[in-house]
């Protein structure tokens, strides 16, 4: 069945009806008086038979209600019955795009090549789809996947912006900006509407840079504001121009592709750099403040689970990312691997060793490190042999509790929806050496060990390499500050959020006195565009490509 189709009938399926409406009322009654969701969905099956009312119906019956005045808003509700609650419980709403198909400098012979997608991406992952469906307008994706969230009863004023495909680097500037602008047009935009093209996709925006400018300044006080802006990119791509020129479009986090530390590993993997190229980009990358996401993939050719231990280890002696995704090779029969594998040249690992892999390798991990993902979102059909499940992560902690083990990443031990006790809280400060600088994972944490808010405060040497960026000049960076709790509009509140505790500005004021006493006299902050006018409120001041404060 084509994507469209298939889209086509869900929303045939959840479009509501005076029949699914009536019903809907019925449900959210009986959920409001303490019913359990579910119980109280099967409860009230569809007089069509077509089975049961949806989530994503419920909701829609809920926002419908609300406006029309027939139920007063009730947040209580609203997150009891909204659908898939962990995408916003980190503290914002995460939208995926992808860039249009376009060649890719990297030959790796792991990466899947499909003609109607940019480099390493199948036309069948999630993200990809609606990208597909979009025909990759940066536009159209970012305003139906808003509307989306939205209709599923996710907060959307808090919006990181992910932007997928290929090697970010590679493409044209032209068409880079004219991406970012499009993107921020759709967060700006006050409500649903027709989606205007200035210009074609080949680049270029109306009214060039100063048009550019004024879209991103519009957005720091936007319906959705951008507080996140990712792309991902390779190692030998990273130098002080090309960091200029992220920060010119708002970049705050960096996703690159180090999959390896073993320089034969990735010359016969056909990569396209060395570790030594991985290690001067991540350097570069955090001096100039940036968050850091270094992709991982056990399994390539040449590999073993013996070395890829060994392997993982190498991350923490001086790589120190901030976050990893972890990418077991995959096997997919448009990949030049496929070819090996036919000469009996490789061999996927199974599903039981992957896990096994895994679970000696998470409880490792710094507590300052966030692990996003320990599998791709690829379609099992697409594989053609080796593991297939996409829950691999429930597989891995499934096998860490029979060991008694446990993983003390950040995302592990985030508070995410708990209610927090802001006097309860302990403040602890990790320290440790990553390359040139001296780094700060400075953070809240609960009685239970619970992670409740942090922030990253890199404190660069006199050997850290330079950027070229007068902002940066003498100035300790501040990369991140993330404080945790579901995601809510903004100035709402909600009493035992760890958001509304006060705890960012807490937290800055602690990294203050840790630069001071360190002997710096500036602090500067890779800030959103969208979290621009949170800082200006704490005594920052708007630099070239910073905002920086003098301490």
């Amino acid at each position: 069945m084509e994507i469209s189709e298939r889209r086509q009938r869900w929303k045939k399926f959840n479009a509501l009806t005076p029949q699914k409406l009536a019903l809907a009322h019925l449900v959210l009654d009986e959920i409001r008086a303490g019913g359990d969701v579910m119980r109280a969905l099967r409860s009230h099956p569809l007089e069509s038979g077509e089975g049961y009312l949806t989530k994503a119906a419920l909701v829609a019956a809920y926002n419908q209600m609300v406006e029309s005045g027939a139920m007063q808003p009730d947040r209580v509700l609203l997150e009891r019955i909204r659908m898939k609650p962990m995408r916003t419980l980190s503290g914002v709403t995460t939208v995926t795009v992808l860039t249009k198909p376009y060649p890719c400098p990297g030959k790796c012979i792991f990466c899947p090549t499909d003609v109607r997608m940019p480099k390493s991406y199948l036309p069948d992952e999630p993200g990809a789809m609606r990208a597909l469906e979009h025909q990759f307008d940066p536009f159209e994706q970012v305003h139906h996947r808003i509307r989306a969230l939205t209709n599923l009863g996710h907060p959307t004023d808090k919006i990181e912006l992910l932007i997928l495909g290929g090697t970010w680097s590679s493409y044209r500037r032209d068409y880079q900006e004219w991406f970012v602008k499009r993107c921020f047009d759709a967060m700006n935009a006050p409500q649903p509407s027709a989606s205007p093209h200035f210009e074609n996709q080949n680049g270029g925006t109306e009214g060039g840079v100063v048009s550019f400018l004024k879209t991103q300044s519009e957005n720091e006080t936007a319906l959705h504001r951008n507080v996140g802006l990712v792309i991902e990119t390779r190692p030998d791509e990273i130098n002080p121009d090309e960091l200029r020129w992220l920060r010119h479009l708002g970049v705050t986090k960096v996703q690159m592709g180090a999959q390896s530390f073993d320089d034969h590993i990735l010359e016969i993997n056909k990569r396209g750099h060395d570790v030594e190229s991985t290690r001067k980009a991540t350097a570069l990358l955090r001096a100039a403040g940036f968050k850091i996401v270094l992709h991982w993939m056990p399994n390539l050719l040449g590999a073993t689970p013996e070395s890829d231990r060994a392997d993982f280890a190498k991350l923490w002696a001086g790589f120190c990312p901030d976050e990893i995704k972890i990418y077991p090779n995959q096997l997919l029969a448009n990949a030049e691997l496929y070819e090996y594998w036919q000469r009996g040249e490789f061999h996927p690992y199974t599903t039981e060793e992957l896990v096994s892999l895994i679970a000696d390798i998470k409880p490792g991990i710094p507590r300052y490190c966030r692990v996003n993902r320990v599998i791709r979102d690829i379609p099992g059909n697409n594989v053609v042999e080796g593991n297939t499940r996409t829950s691999l992560r429930q597989d891995i902690q499934s096998e860490m509790k029979k060991r008694s083990t446990h993983c003390q990443c950040v995302r592990c031990r985030e508070v995410r929806g708990k209610t927090v006790d802001s006097k309860s809280l302990r403040l602890d400060d990790l320290v440790y050496q990553a390359g040139f600088a001296e780094e700060h994972f400075i953070s809240f944490v609960t009685p239970e060990d619970g992670l409740a808010g942090f922030i990253r405060l890199s404190l660069p040497a006199k050997d850290s390499p330079s950027t070229g960026m007068d902002d940066l000049d003498g100035a300790a960076l501040i990369r991140e500050v993330h404080v945790y709790g579901q995601s809510l509009e903004v100035g709402s509140e909600q009493t035992g959020a760890a958001q509304h505790a006060g705890l960012g500005t807490r937290l800055l004021e602690e990294a203050e006195n840790v630069a001071r006493k360190s002997g710096f006299e500036k602090l500067a902050v890779i800030s959103a565009v969208g979290t621009r006018h949170y800082y200006l409120g704490r005594g920052f001041e708007r630099g070239e490509y910073y905002l920086v404060k003098k301490i």
